[in-house]
């Protein structure tokens, strides 16, 4: 992906340098994708510089630590990272400019080991997640190390994109009242009834990211889409189950089948019309 020397955001916020030692963490936010995320960097890829400091920051311990400056590798990462997000600013300014309304850009907040939100606490276990409350998105690079550790997985940077464009999608729903009205609905279904609701949030952010991905398409290199794919295919509720535990239960799925993802992520990409991501009439 050709991400170096184009514009960066002005609402990323960089605590991985802050240090952990006293903090404590309640649960994670409600919206996410859960720890086992880390599978989507199965798909591999050569990203060269990004892809060096993400292997260089996977040795690093999570152990609770002080304040310390970041290392040049972090930064590369964060400099990723802030590119990401400007973009999905740029993308998501035009879409809703098309149709008459403004978009209100989201913060997003970088951090090793714990933080927290208005959503509650995080650690690394929560995974890349959207917090309503607050309007931002959390993501802790440290989860690198359970991808090499657990997975032995190497990542391509356009399946990084993909997460943060997927979690963009949610505070797009989130400025469009969806994520009000399914809160709502859910409230008054049952557990499975409301894990319905909730996997038709999650592929629509699929969707959205796939839109975000349409307008990117110039900045693509070949096996970027490939990367954004697999991603998608790896972290279906389906492949999640099959991997940790040898079998599925579909009544408890909550984002959806690897096949599911894929499906709306590349019809976002194909359409590039964030109006024809109606996941909802499908339950």
């Amino acid at each position: 992906m050709k991400w170096e020397g184009r514009r960066q955001s002005e609402n990323l916020e960089d605590r991985r340098g802050m240090g952990t030692a006293g903090k404590v963490v309640a649960g994670g936010g409600a919206i996410g994708l859960i720890f086992l995320i880390v599978q989507l960097f199965l798909g591999g890829g050569d990203n060269g510089q990004l892809v060096q400091a993400l292997e260089n920051q996977m040795t690093q311990s999570a152990a609770p630590q002080q304040s310390t400056q970041l290392t040049a590798e972090e930064k590369v990462v964060g400099d990723f990272v802030s590119t990401i997000l400007a973009s999905t600013e740029d993308t998501w300014h035009q879409l809703f400019r098309q149709k008459g309304m403004q978009y209100r850009e989201p913060k997003m907040v970088l951090f090793r080991d714990v933080t927290n939100s208005a959503c509650g606490g995080a650690n690394g276990n929560t995974g890349p997640f959207y917090c309503p409350g607050d309007e931002t998105l959390y993501m802790d690079m440290s989860f690198f190390n359970t991808l090499k550790d657990r997975f032995g997985a190497e990542g391509g940077d356009f399946a990084i994109a993909y997460v943060i464009a997927h979690e963009v999608g949610h505070h797009v729903q989130n400025l469009l009242g969806i994520l009000e009205k399914t809160h709502n609905v859910k409230s008054q279904m049952s557990q499975t009834q409301g894990n319905q609701v909730q996997v038709a949030t999650e592929l629509q952010a699929d969707f959205f990211a796939g839109v975000w991905a349409h307008y990117e398409n110039k900045y693509l290199e070949p096996g970027d889409v490939e990367e954004a794919i697999n991603a998608a295919a790896a972290v279906g509720d389906d492949n999640i189950q099959n991997t940790t535990q040898g079998y599925t239960r579909p009544e408890t799925y909550t984002h959806g089948t690897s096949q599911q993802r894929m499906q709306w992520f590349t019809k976002g990409y194909k359409t590039g019309d964030f109006t024809a991501g109606d996941t909802f009439s499908e339950l």
